[in-house]
């Protein structure tokens, strides 16, 4: 891992950019983070480019800095100012249209979709882990927050220093997914927005009900995608401050 730029935020929050090879990301460290007081990371799941997003991204980092914790992401595959696959734009355009049609998208063009993202994006995120943890400021249990739901999922069932998880139900499932979900045993929050227009609600239901975690919640709200209430995030910052302490 490479730091390439750092900053002092309001509220002595610490933000540094870096890269892993290719990959940009984000850290934000709390002002009393150090080496004889490690905190520990969330990890800030999103569905694209950091630059388009960084403004809810950052929002959501001052959140978990201030209960305490750290908080980094890094950019998707295909997103950004990364290169995206043919065959990844295809499915993306094949999903719109389908949604232009009012029609639900079919099983096939929503693997060819997320699948690939899955199996690229989860090497990706634990090698960030694994850099990440090396700061000596920085220490687990790790928490991971938001989406790709589907990244998530994967990610809770093979990444051991990941304790708990808060999801959102805001992006298509691919049916091998809601399988490997009950592999899952770590706690959930899972937000679901219940008019999202992106999202396949059922999915999302189908998905909830398939996780193997003992503690589960869904929290469900009325509103679109964009639509989540702010009060949303502070059941989330409590369900971290439980599990990650």
């Amino acid at each position: 891992m490479r730091i390439t730029s750092e900053r002092r935020l309001d509220a002595g929050i610490i933000e540094r950019t870096f890269s892993l090879g290719e990959i940009p990301g984000i850290l934000w460290t709390p002002p009393g983070a150090s080496v004889s007081e490690p905190v520990p990371l969330i990890l800030v799941g999103h569905p694209g480019g950091l630059r388009q997003l960084y403004p809810r991204l950052v929002d959501r980092a001052r959140g978990s800095v201030a209960e305490g914790f750290a908080a980094a992401t890094i950019e998707l595959p295909g997103s950004g100012e990364r290169p995206a696959s043919a065959s990844t734009t295809q499915a993306r355009a094949d999903l719109r249209e389908a949604l232009a049609e009012g029609e639900r998208p079919s099983e096939e063009v929503v693997d060819r979709l997320i699948l690939p993202l899955v199996e690229q994006a989860v090497p990706e995120w634990r090698s960030a882990l694994d850099d990440l943890l090396n700061l000596p400021e920085l220490r687990g249990p790790v928490g991971f927050s938001g989406g790709v739901i589907a990244i998530a999922t994967r990610l809770a069932v093979v990444e051991p220093r990941i304790a708990a998880a808060g999801l959102f139900a805001g992006s298509f499932v691919p049916r091998s997914i809601i399988e490997e979900a009950r592999r899952v045993t770590i706690p959930l929050h899972v937000l679901l927005q219940w008019d999202d227009e992106g999202n396949d609600r059922q999915a999302a239901l189908d998905l909830f009900d398939a996780f193997g975690s003992r503690e589960k919640t869904l929290y469900a709200n009325l509103g679109g995608h964009t639509g989540v209430p702010r009060f949303a995030g502070d059941d989330a910052a409590r369900f971290f401050a439980r599990h990650l302490g």
